[in-house]
Protein backbone atom coordinates (compact mmCIF):
# COMPACT_ATOMS: atom_id res chain seq x y z
CA UNK A 1 0.00 0.00 0.00
CA UNK A 2 1.16 3.75 -0.73
CA UNK A 3 1.07 6.31 1.82
CA UNK A 4 1.45 10.13 0.90
CA UNK A 5 3.77 11.70 3.83
CA UNK A 6 5.91 14.43 4.46
CA UNK A 7 9.53 14.10 6.35
CA UNK A 8 9.10 16.35 9.75
CA UNK A 9 11.81 17.08 12.12
CA UNK A 10 11.82 18.66 15.71
CA UNK A 11 15.49 19.44 16.33
CA UNK A 12 17.90 21.34 13.75
CA UNK A 13 19.95 17.79 13.76
CA UNK A 14 16.85 15.56 15.16
CA UNK A 15 15.73 12.47 13.26
CA UNK A 16 13.29 12.68 10.26
CA UNK A 17 9.54 11.09 11.40
CA UNK A 18 7.14 10.89 8.43
CA UNK A 19 3.45 12.18 8.67
CA UNK A 20 0.17 12.09 6.63
CA UNK A 21 -0.19 15.58 5.23
CA UNK A 22 -4.06 15.06 4.47
CA UNK A 23 -4.94 17.93 2.49
CA UNK A 24 -2.93 20.22 4.11
CA UNK A 25 -0.29 22.29 1.30
CA UNK A 26 3.05 22.06 3.24
CA UNK A 27 6.31 22.75 1.32
CA UNK A 28 9.81 22.21 2.96
CA UNK A 29 10.48 24.88 5.73
CA UNK A 30 7.00 25.13 6.92
CA UNK A 31 6.38 24.84 10.64
CA UNK A 32 3.70 22.18 11.42
CA UNK A 33 1.70 20.94 14.24
CA UNK A 34 1.72 17.73 14.87
CA UNK A 35 0.96 14.83 17.87
CA UNK A 36 3.36 12.63 18.59
CA UNK A 37 3.19 9.75 21.89
CA UNK A 38 4.65 12.62 23.96
CA UNK A 39 1.99 15.47 23.20
CA UNK A 40 1.45 18.40 20.61
CA UNK A 41 4.73 19.06 19.26
CA UNK A 42 6.14 22.08 17.05
CA UNK A 43 8.41 20.27 13.83
CA UNK A 44 9.48 21.65 10.51
CA UNK A 45 8.80 20.02 7.19
CA UNK A 46 12.18 18.76 6.30
CA UNK A 47 10.88 16.68 3.46
CA UNK A 48 8.24 17.63 1.06
CA UNK A 49 5.26 15.61 0.32
CA UNK A 50 6.29 11.87 -1.55
CA UNK A 51 4.54 8.48 -1.52
CA UNK A 52 6.31 5.62 -0.15
CA UNK A 53 5.51 2.19 0.50
CA UNK A 54 3.80 0.55 3.94
CA UNK A 55 7.24 -1.64 4.70
CA UNK A 56 9.31 1.66 4.60
CA UNK A 57 7.25 3.02 7.94
CA UNK A 58 8.63 1.84 11.23
CA UNK A 59 5.45 2.79 12.95
CA UNK A 60 1.64 3.84 11.98
CA UNK A 61 1.49 7.10 10.60
CA UNK A 62 -0.20 10.03 12.39
CA UNK A 63 -1.65 13.45 10.35
CA UNK A 64 -0.12 16.78 10.54
CA UNK A 65 -3.17 18.73 12.68
CA UNK A 66 -2.34 21.77 11.54
CA UNK A 67 0.07 24.74 10.15
CA UNK A 68 2.01 26.62 12.97
CA UNK A 69 0.00 29.73 13.36
CA UNK A 70 1.64 32.85 15.17
CA UNK A 71 0.01 31.86 18.30
CA UNK A 72 2.03 28.43 18.24
CA UNK A 73 5.45 29.82 17.36
CA UNK A 74 4.94 32.36 20.05
CA UNK A 75 4.16 29.34 22.61
CA UNK A 76 6.83 27.42 21.39
CA UNK A 77 9.07 30.17 21.59
CA UNK A 78 8.01 31.24 25.41
CA UNK A 79 8.90 27.44 26.29
CA UNK A 80 12.03 27.67 24.71
CA UNK A 81 12.63 30.78 26.82
CA UNK A 82 12.08 29.20 30.12
CA UNK A 83 14.50 25.81 30.12
CA UNK A 84 17.31 27.51 31.21
CA UNK A 85 15.40 28.54 34.70
CA UNK A 86 13.87 24.87 34.28
CA UNK A 87 17.08 23.57 34.41
CA UNK A 88 18.84 25.57 37.18
CA UNK A 89 15.84 24.21 39.29
CA UNK A 90 16.40 20.71 37.95
CA UNK A 91 19.83 20.92 39.03
CA UNK A 92 18.79 22.22 42.39
CA UNK A 93 16.54 19.09 43.03
CA UNK A 94 19.28 16.61 41.40
CA UNK A 95 21.93 18.37 44.15
CA UNK A 96 19.51 17.55 46.86
CA UNK A 97 19.01 13.93 46.57
CA UNK A 98 22.76 13.93 45.55
CA UNK A 99 22.46 12.12 42.05
CA UNK A 100 25.06 11.10 40.05
CA UNK A 101 23.64 12.18 36.66
CA UNK A 102 24.39 15.27 34.46
CA UNK A 103 21.20 17.23 33.18
CA UNK A 104 21.89 17.55 29.24
CA UNK A 105 18.27 19.66 28.26
CA UNK A 106 14.78 20.05 28.53
CA UNK A 107 12.08 20.99 26.77
CA UNK A 108 8.26 21.28 27.04
CA UNK A 109 5.47 19.58 24.63
CA UNK A 110 3.88 22.65 23.09
CA UNK A 111 0.88 22.28 24.80
CA UNK A 112 2.77 22.43 27.93
CA UNK A 113 1.43 19.07 29.47
CA UNK A 114 4.62 17.21 29.83
CA UNK A 115 8.22 18.19 30.53
CA UNK A 116 10.90 16.17 29.40
CA UNK A 117 14.40 16.33 31.33
CA UNK A 118 17.31 14.69 29.30
CA UNK A 119 20.89 13.60 31.64
CA UNK A 120 23.59 11.32 31.34
CA UNK A 121 24.98 8.56 33.70
CA UNK A 122 27.22 6.11 33.94
CA UNK A 123 24.76 3.61 35.49
CA UNK A 124 20.64 3.30 36.63
CA UNK A 125 19.27 5.90 38.70
CA UNK A 126 16.81 5.87 40.86
CA UNK A 127 15.11 9.16 40.12
CA UNK A 128 11.68 8.16 41.43
CA UNK A 129 11.58 10.60 44.30
CA UNK A 130 13.28 13.03 42.19
CA UNK A 131 10.29 12.73 39.73
CA UNK A 132 8.08 13.40 42.27
CA UNK A 133 9.93 16.58 43.75
CA UNK A 134 9.92 17.79 39.72
CA UNK A 135 6.27 17.24 39.61
CA UNK A 136 5.45 19.21 42.28
CA UNK A 137 7.82 21.58 41.08
CA UNK A 138 6.79 22.35 37.89
CA UNK A 139 2.57 20.68 38.91
CA UNK A 140 2.84 18.68 35.17
CA UNK A 141 3.76 15.90 33.94
CA UNK A 142 7.41 14.72 33.86
CA UNK A 143 9.51 12.42 31.91
CA UNK A 144 13.33 11.28 33.17
CA UNK A 145 15.00 10.41 29.66
CA UNK A 146 18.46 8.88 29.89
CA UNK A 147 20.61 8.79 26.86
CA UNK A 148 23.96 7.35 25.83
CA UNK A 149 27.52 9.31 25.46
CA UNK A 150 26.55 9.63 22.12
CA UNK A 151 23.45 11.90 22.21
CA UNK A 152 25.51 13.55 25.58
CA UNK A 153 27.48 14.99 22.68
CA UNK A 154 24.77 15.64 20.58
CA UNK A 155 23.10 17.63 23.01
CA UNK A 156 26.10 19.39 24.25
CA UNK A 157 27.69 20.19 20.72
CA UNK A 158 31.65 21.03 21.07
CA UNK A 159 34.20 21.22 18.42
CA UNK A 160 35.52 18.05 17.03
CA UNK A 161 39.23 16.78 16.37
CA UNK A 162 38.90 18.36 12.96
CA UNK A 163 38.36 21.44 14.21
CA UNK A 164 34.80 21.68 12.98
CA UNK A 165 31.63 21.65 14.97
CA UNK A 166 30.34 18.37 15.71
CA UNK A 167 28.34 16.62 13.02
CA UNK A 168 25.95 14.93 14.87
CA UNK A 169 25.09 18.47 16.45
CA UNK A 170 24.84 20.17 13.20
CA UNK A 171 23.62 17.90 10.93
CA UNK A 172 23.75 14.06 11.68
CA UNK A 173 19.71 12.98 12.27
CA UNK A 174 20.59 9.59 13.33
CA UNK A 175 23.53 7.72 14.53
CA UNK A 176 24.95 4.98 12.23
CA UNK A 177 27.13 1.90 13.61
CA UNK A 178 30.42 2.60 13.46
CA UNK A 179 33.30 -0.70 14.08
CA UNK A 180 36.74 -1.21 14.55
CA UNK A 181 36.75 -2.74 11.36
CA UNK A 182 35.69 0.31 9.46
CA UNK A 183 38.93 2.33 11.25
CA UNK A 184 41.84 -1.07 10.07
CA UNK A 185 39.96 -0.76 6.57
CA UNK A 186 41.32 2.64 6.45
CA UNK A 187 44.50 1.96 8.03
CA UNK A 188 44.14 4.36 10.74
CA UNK A 189 45.95 4.31 13.93
CA UNK A 190 43.80 2.31 16.88
CA UNK A 191 45.03 4.42 19.47
CA UNK A 192 41.63 5.16 21.42
CA UNK A 193 42.76 9.43 21.23
CA UNK A 194 42.96 8.99 18.00
CA UNK A 195 39.54 7.61 16.78
CA UNK A 196 37.33 8.73 19.33
CA UNK A 197 35.28 11.81 19.44
CA UNK A 198 34.33 13.54 22.24
CA UNK A 199 31.68 11.72 23.52
CA UNK A 200 34.30 8.36 24.30
CA UNK A 201 33.05 6.73 21.02
CA UNK A 202 34.13 5.59 17.68
CA UNK A 203 33.83 8.75 15.52
CA UNK A 204 31.02 9.33 13.41
CA UNK A 205 33.10 10.43 10.42
CA UNK A 206 34.61 7.20 10.02
CA UNK A 207 31.60 5.68 8.32
CA UNK A 208 31.76 8.68 5.95
CA UNK A 209 35.03 6.86 3.16
CA UNK A 210 33.76 3.50 5.00
CA UNK A 211 32.18 2.19 1.48
CA UNK A 212 35.00 4.07 -0.61
CA UNK A 213 37.85 2.32 1.22
CA UNK A 214 35.97 -1.22 0.90
CA UNK A 215 35.87 -0.71 -3.06
CA UNK A 216 39.69 0.49 -3.52
CA UNK A 217 41.29 -2.39 -1.48
CA UNK A 218 39.03 -5.02 -3.77
CA UNK A 219 41.59 -7.07 -5.72
CA UNK A 220 45.03 -4.90 -3.85
CA UNK A 221 47.92 -7.34 -2.92
CA UNK A 222 47.68 -8.18 1.07
CA UNK A 223 51.02 -6.92 3.05
CA UNK A 224 54.35 -9.29 2.21
CA UNK A 225 52.72 -10.61 -0.41
CA UNK A 226 55.26 -11.37 -3.46
CA UNK A 227 54.46 -9.78 -6.36
CA UNK A 228 56.34 -9.78 -10.20
CA UNK A 229 56.62 -6.30 -11.24
CA UNK A 230 58.22 -4.45 -15.02
CA UNK A 231 61.70 -4.77 -13.29
CA UNK A 232 61.33 -7.60 -11.20
CA UNK A 233 60.24 -9.81 -8.61
CA UNK A 234 59.80 -7.88 -4.87
CA UNK A 235 57.87 -8.09 -1.82
CA UNK A 236 54.59 -5.66 -1.07
CA UNK A 237 55.77 -3.26 1.95
CA UNK A 238 52.82 -0.74 1.77
CA UNK A 239 49.81 0.45 0.27
CA UNK A 240 48.15 3.48 -0.97
CA UNK A 241 44.46 2.51 -1.01
CA UNK A 242 43.02 5.62 -2.29
CA UNK A 243 45.14 5.87 -5.06
CA UNK A 244 45.75 2.14 -5.61
CA UNK A 245 49.26 1.91 -5.58
CA UNK A 246 51.71 -0.35 -3.83
CA UNK A 247 55.40 0.21 -2.48
CA UNK A 248 57.24 -3.09 -3.10
CA UNK A 249 60.83 -4.26 -2.04
CA UNK A 250 62.66 -5.91 -5.36
CA UNK A 251 65.32 -8.38 -4.89
CA UNK A 252 67.97 -6.07 -6.00
CA UNK A 253 67.18 -4.10 -3.24
CA UNK A 254 65.39 -0.74 -4.47
CA UNK A 255 62.18 0.06 -3.44
CA UNK A 256 59.53 1.69 -5.89
CA UNK A 257 55.93 2.17 -6.17
CA UNK A 258 53.54 0.49 -8.63
CA UNK A 259 49.97 1.12 -9.86
CA UNK A 260 48.18 -2.21 -8.88
CA UNK A 261 47.05 -2.30 -12.32
CA UNK A 262 50.71 -2.68 -13.57
CA UNK A 263 51.53 -6.07 -11.55
CA UNK A 264 52.05 -8.65 -13.86
CA UNK A 265 51.48 -11.18 -11.29
CA UNK A 266 50.99 -12.01 -7.71
CA UNK A 267 51.85 -14.77 -6.01
CA UNK A 268 48.40 -16.31 -5.44
CA UNK A 269 44.78 -15.99 -5.19
CA UNK A 270 44.66 -15.82 -1.29
CA UNK A 271 46.58 -12.77 -1.41
CA UNK A 272 44.70 -10.36 -2.83
CA UNK A 273 41.67 -8.91 -0.86
CA UNK A 274 38.01 -8.94 -1.29
CA UNK A 275 35.23 -7.44 0.00
CA UNK A 276 33.48 -10.45 1.25
CA UNK A 277 36.13 -11.54 3.49
CA UNK A 278 38.95 -9.05 4.52
CA UNK A 279 37.73 -5.43 4.84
Amino acid sequence: MKNSVVGVRFKPAGKKYYFTPRDIELEKGDRVVVETVRGLELGEVMEPQKVIDDDTLSSSLKPIIRKATKKDKEAAQRNRDEISEVMRLCQKHVDNHELEMKLLDAEYTLDRSKLIIYFNAEGRIDFRELVKDLANEFRLRIELRQVGARDGAKFLGGIGPCGLLLCCNTFLGEFETVSIKMAKNQNLSLNPSNISGLCGKLLCCIRYEDETYVAHREGMPKMNTRVTTSEGRGKVISKNILERTVKVHLENDTVKHFAVSELEDIEDYDALEFVNNDK
